[in-house]
């Protein structure tokens, strides 16, 4: 992956996410969808420690983590409602995000704000939200992976056009299927924003 230059933007229509069930962390490879579907290229791989007091979670071309290309971190170490920053490869903030506590008792909704655009973000089955819901209060059945296929849309504040979408697949471990429908929407803003869908949807 060409990695651009600070101030630049990169954008990628569609991707997927896959993630890496370890004891330790969280793992998440970012990797382009071909024109008919199939997988491409590795973006990025990503890494969030599970144990991390401050949630961090830091972008890179491979998983030699040999070289950074961005990264997202919470504004604050004890308030994680603050929301979250994400930076490029020189440490220069390119977006931001948030989850609408308030808002996500129901049903889960995210603000996102990167170059040129803020969006909302919210579960696009009501009926899909309630039973997450009463899975996790379940005794005993809340402590087993959640089996329910999920997605999520973003539109515009201005127009309320769909700029992102992720969808969760049906699989052995998380995967998403991401469609980014705004060229503004910058890859490593819509990655971050997909990471933390998985990494912290329970919060």
């Amino acid at each position: 992956m060409t990695v651009p230059p600070s101030g630049g933007s990169m954008y990628v229509p569609a991707f997927s996410m896959k993630q890496r069930i370890t004891l330790m962390a969280n793992k998440y490879e970012l990797i382009t969808t071909n024109p008919d579907g199939s997988d491409g290229p590795l973006l990025a791989f990503a890494q969030q420690k599970r144990m991390a007091f401050k949630e961090e979670v830091t972008f890179y071309t491979d998983d030699t983590k040999s070289q950074v290309v961005f990264s997202f971190k919470a504004r604050k170490r004890i308030d994680l409602g603050s929301g979250y920053d994400v930076f490029d490869a020189s440490g220069q903030q390119i977006g931001w995000f948030k989850k609408e506590f308030g808002k996500s008792l129901l049903r889960s909704s995210w603000q996102l704000t990167g170059a040129g655009f803020e969006a909302s973000g919210t579960e696009r089955s009501a009926g899909i939200a309630i039973l997450r819901r009463v899975w996790d209060f379940v005794p005993f059945i809340g402590e087993i992976p959640l089996p329910f296929i999920f997605h999520f849309d973003f539109t515009d504040n201005a127009n309320q056009q769909t700029i992102l979408s992720v969808e969760r697949k049906m699989s052995i471990r998380d995967r998403y299927r991401v469609s980014v429908q705004d060229q503004r929407v910058d890859f490593r803003v819509a990655a971050a924003m997909t990471v933390a869908l998985d990494a912290l949807q329970s919060r």
